[in-house]
């Protein structure tokens, strides 16, 4: 989720275990930073290799068993600034509860958190929130702002309510959603290898359907609201790198980047149309029945050529968000 939805739900739960009424603006402040603490791992880069970033973002911070560990390193930052007030038990308490809503949350997006880390590298992705759903973060928000301002309880408890509530009714979502996909390959006489459905940008009635069939990927959107309305999308051929790069060395870096990059896309891989260097995540798009790529790697076949074994793949992210594009997604949102 985006920093402000996962300041906001540390902070409810935080703050609703803040008996005292003078402590719900420190119960805010702790909760809110050491919700967003776990994302700090996104300092862990390396310009030589840009995968790096994928192995450890929401790995080891946003594992279940770290908690008790992370809200211990955001008590001591924060006892220096609220020792006045606040005893450091208090202080780590409203830290552990800021930090242990983190993790979870991320799960409930499509993304992939490792919670069961270092006992399993699964990536759980519950997929039934957008990493930017405004109706889920401007509620949330507008009651620890009250809790604090009107220094009641209730209202940081009404905010956490409604944030678990609202994730919880996304199961009702995907299950639909999950319902149209097979609605729509029995439709055109397919049978559904493997699917994915998640929610689009910033709204949980448009959804992605992805599923495979016969090596290829099939990509759709429905829109879920009353009734059920499809939105035909199109279809790519699964990457198969025997196939696609016959000219790439099994024991070369760039190969063995390929098969991390399967691991964080759940190998929903695809070779990009437009340049036959290109890999996508074909879960990820601008609309939700295209496959037009928001990222994905780079191999570079002149470095194979001039004996280079080791040097890693490029990552590249797709920003040519065009007028056209965002006139299109909301015409499917509205």
């Amino acid at each position: 989720m985006d920093p402000v939805s996962q300041a906001a739900f540390g902070a409810s739960l935080s703050q609703s275990f803040a008996g005292d009424r003078s402590k719900q603006f420190y119960a805010l402040i702790i909760g809110a930073l050491a919700g967003m603490a776990p994302d700090l791992d996104i300092l862990i880069q390396s310009p030589q290799d840009p995968l790096l970033f994928f192995e450890f973002h929401r790995q080891f911070s946003h594992s279940l068993i770290f908690i008790p560990v992370g809200a211990l390193l955001c008590a001591l930052l924060f006892y220096p600034f609220a020792r006045k007030k606040l005893g450091f038990k208090q202080v780590y308490l409203f830290a552990f509860l800021g930090y242990a809503t983190h993790g979870l949350m991320d799960a409930c997006t499509s993304y992939g958190t490792q919670l069961f880390w270092p006992f399993s590298d699964v990536r759980v992705a519950w997929s039934t929130v957008s990493i930017i759903d405004p109706l889920f973060t401007l509620p949330v928000v507008i009651f620890i702002s009250l809790a604090a301002f009107k220094r009641k309880v209730l209202l940081a408890r009404l905010g956490f309510f409604y944030a678990v509530l609202y994730l919880s009714l996304g199961i009702i979502q995907h299950q639909r959603a999950e319902q149209a996909v097979y609605t729509l390959a029995e439709q055109r006489g397919h049978h559904i290898e493997r699917l994915q459905v998640k929610p689009s940008f910033g709204n949980r009635h448009v959804w992605k359907l992805i599923y495979e069939y016969d090596g290829r990927y099939y990509v759709d959107a429905v829109q879920l609201l009353v009734d059920v309305k499809f939105i035909t999308g199109t279809s790519i051929q699964k990457l198969d790198v025997r196939r696609d790069f016959s000219w790439l060395p099994e024991n070369s870096q760039q190969a063995r980047d390929i098969e991390r990059f399967r691991w964080f896309s759940d190998d929903f891989l695809a070779v990009d149309t437009r340049d036959p260097e290109m890999i996508m995540d074909v879960r990820y798009s601008f609309l939700p029945n295209r496959v037009n790529p928001m990222w994905g790697i780079k191999l570079d076949r002149q470095q194979i050529e001039d004996g280079d074994m080791d040097s890693h793949i490029k990552y590249q992210i797709n920003r040519d968000l065009k007028k056209r594009t965002r006139r299109e997604f909301m015409e499917m949102v509205f």
